[in-house]
């Protein structure tokens, strides 16, 4: 394995980092803060910290609850049995004082990598039995806080109906469809140096992907030897040759299955696969689903 190759974490990390720095995803979140008042976090699968800590919009309950290890603790568990029950939809859980958390997964291919968080909300007007339960739950661990200032960010909090945060999470699950797209992206081309040679095999490949195309035909048109062409290849994108040109055609019919009157095997084709064999096998492999799945799926989420 080359000194460059990153192991399936790391990569995920680093996709994470690039997806939150950038602009698309800096740009919604100010304006889903801005429009819902919840907070939003982008976390990679795994991360240890809170979420919202010290962000805009969250809950100061939940502040007050991160202050101490037993109500830290109880956060972290919520957000840890949240991110485990979280597959290919959203999961909400309420926790011991009655808020909501949801984690909305974001997938790369067959992996999961991040979560798009936000909640610390209620469903329901509070009520000062509830309250009652809360502090008492708070005693009983031997939490030592104000419980003045617990009570008056408790009925601070934030109040949504069930249909409307249901609606606030139908809007994540689909621009967590705009992220996974855009880490395939990420994978497919690395924001880094390269040749101008690797540079001009990236742009042979993408004119030239709905052919039968070959390893030895792009090195021919970059004129190199196809081993060596091989090797830096891997070494600019941290894939191979085979790898990058499936990410590369399964984009293309990611494209155009938007299309709800596109036929998957019409798709397939269109993008340069040879067989629907191969396109379903290496559909899945990439997009972690089958392309009728993730078709029937795109389109279930935008008539919600």
């Amino acid at each position: 394995m080359p000194d460059s190759a990153e192991t399936p974490s790391r990569r995920s990390r680093t996709i994470v980092d690039q997806l939150a720095r950038s602009e698309i995803y800096r740009d919604f979140k100010r304006a889903f803060q801005d429009a819902t008042g919840l907070p939003l976090d982008l976390r990679a699968v795994g991360a240890s910290d809170l979420p919202h800590r010290g962000g805009q919009n969250g809950s100061s309950f939940c502040a007050l609850m991160a202050e101490s290890d037993q109500g830290c603790s109880a956060c972290l568990q919520l957000r840890q049995k949240a991110e485990e029950a979280a597959g290919l939809e959203p999961r909400t859980l309420e926790c011991f004082a009655g808020l909501w958390d949801s984690a909305v997964p974001v997938r790369v291919g067959e992996n999961l990598i991040a979560f798009l968080q936000t909640g610390q909300i209620l469903l329901h007007k509070p009520t000062r039995q509830e309250f009652s339960g809360v502090a008492r739950q708070l005693i009983q661990w031997g939490v030592e806080t104000d419980l003045k200032r617990v009570e008056e960010a408790y009925f601070q909090t934030r109040v949504l109906t069930r249909p409307q945060y249901e609606s606030i999470l139908r809007l994540l699950s689909i621009f967590a469809l705009h992220l996974a797209t855009l880490s395939n992206q990420l994978v497919v081309r690395e924001e880094m140096s390269e040749s101008p040679q690797i540079a001009r095999a990236r742009v042979f490949i993408n004119e030239h992907q709905e052919e039968d195309l070959t390893l030895s035909e792009v090195a021919r048109a970059v004129s190199m030897s196809a081993f060596y062409f091989c090797k830096m290849f891997r070494q600019a994108t941290g894939l191979t040759f085979t790898d990058y040109l499936a990410r590369i055609r399964v984009e293309k019919v990611k494209s155009m299955l938007l299309n709800p009157h596109k036929r998957v095997s019409e798709a397939a084709f269109a993008a340069g696969f040879q067989s629907l064999s191969q396109f379903n096998r290496v559909f899945r492999k990439v997009a972690g689903e089958a392309p009728s799945m993730y078709r029937e799926r795109i389109h279930r989420t935008e008539a919600a």
